[in-house]
């Protein structure tokens, strides 16, 4: 029998005993359905962390250069923490001669920040992610000031206690007003509200709009860090091609400014966009491979349905098998036909949870925070699974099926 005589089979089969092949179908298409709703939740978050997330953050290809390097889960394994500590402290000294080294393609900004109690008249104090930087800061992290102004280079100079602050800022303590011009004390300290950044937004419960952020050598500098030290230098290359070269002259500029002789480790951290975002990619792996395994008991329980369908299906048509053999069948042919029949059946229902899969996909994104980005392996290995797995449970059928004797088959009632 042919391949498409076959599938046309199993499609008549589908009509003529729709509830039981709606049985059939319904554990393919419930593992397929959470399957790639769970692949296209992850891979969305995992789209929205390194694209948006990343660039607001971080910034689009850049690099920082810090005292310490990353120490989170995706960070330095070979991190040492008490030599870390004996590490000198980043100086303006260190920063201006890296800067130096640059080419001017590249842009660079300082930045010290940590979360510091702000208060103001008629509003409950509150901790607000307090920044200390230059007027770079906000082309590098691509913040729109939609109200006011960012401060300037002019400003910077001075030292001028002027404040841009975030969406959720200016609503909490100043409500119904006007926040520009207003004063706003962080950690004791006045400052004047100048502008007020575009909503950001929150991923995953931390939300981007509880910023105040003010020139790095006005008083922010130390109220963020009393010792003066700079937090970070971060620098922004052209391209992701340029990122590397830009790494490379940030190392050897320090490296040369502090007297590292060749051999000696760095004394300083350099971090990239990759780094940073290592955990998320780690566990993107890992929510990919946990997420599955639901799915996969409800394929595993489908295939053992199929397998038992194909059976009952078996039993019924022997005598349909046993004509078929005696018109000169061969057993590669029934062979060949039971599995194609199960493939049909299982591929229908990966097809179905596919369409369901992406639906759920969409629900979820819709009603709740949780983004959703359908990635097209997940329907090529859904359906290439959906198929898989008929196969797999109609071999041993299959295989009853073919070696069935055409004259017992015959004598069947």
């Amino acid at each position: 029998m042919k391949t498409r005589d076959a599938v046309l089979l199993a499609l008549a089969q589908l009509r003529v005993q729709k509830l039981k092949s709606a049985f059939t179908l319904l554990g393919v298409t419930i593992g397929v359905m959470f399957l790639i709703a769970v692949v296209s939740i992850v891979e969305g978050m995992g789209k929205y962390v390194e694209e948006d997330f990343a660039a607001r953050l971080i910034g689009t290809n850049t690099f920082t250069l810090r005292r310490f390097d990353n120490v989170g889960p995706g960070g330095n394994r070979g991190f040492d923490a008490r030599a870390a500590q004996r590490r000198p402290l980043l100086r303006m000294t260190d920063i201006d001669a890296v800067r130096a080294s640059l080419p001017a393609t590249m842009n660079a900004t300082v930045a010290s920040e940590t979360f510091k109690y702000a208060s103001a008249p008629g509003a409950r104090p509150r901790q607000v992610q307090s920044v200390a930087a230059d007027a770079n800061y906000f082309a590098i992290k691509k913040f729109a000031v939609t109200a006011g102004r960012a401060f300037t280079e002019q400003e910077v100079r001075a030292g001028s206690p002027v404040l841009v602050i975030g969406v959720e800022v200016a609503e909490h303590f100043f409500p119904g007003l006007s926040p520009l011009n207003r004063t706003l004390r962080v950690s004791g300290v006045p400052f004047t509200v100048i502008g007020v950044i575009e909503k950001q937004g929150s991923v995953f419960g931390f939300s981007l709009d509880r910023l105040a952020i003010a020139p790095n050598t006005s008083p922010m500098q130390r109220i963020i860090r009393p010792a003066r030290d700079v937090g970070s230098l971060i620098v922004q290359a052209p391209t992701q091609a340029d990122l590397a070269e830009g790494i490379e002259t940030a190392r050897s500029a320090l490296r040369a400014f502090r007297g590292l002789r060749a051999g000696e480790p760095d004394n300083f951290g350099l971090v990239t966009q990759d780094a940073a975002f290592g955990f998320i990619k780690q566990l993107k792996g890992r929510l990919v491979l946990f997420g599955t395994a639901l799915p996969a008991i409800s394929l595993v329980v489908g295939a053992m349905v199929i397998m038992n369908i194909m059976l009952v299906a078996v039993a019924e048509r022997t005598r349909e098998i046993g004509v078929r053999k005696a018109l000169g069948a061969k057993r590669n042919d029934i062979l060949s036909q039971f599995l194609v029949e199960a493939a049909t059946l299982s591929t229908i229902g990966a097809a179905i949870g596919i369409g369901l899969g992406i639906g759920l996909a969409e629900l979820v994104a819709a009603l709740t925070p949780l983004p959703a980005a359908v990635a097209p392996w997940s329907i090529v290995a859904a359906l290439v699974t959906g198929a898989g797995v008929g196969i797999g449970a109609g071999l041993y059928p299959a295989s009853r099926a073919s070696k069935l004797d055409p004259i017992t088959a015959l004598r069947s009632e």
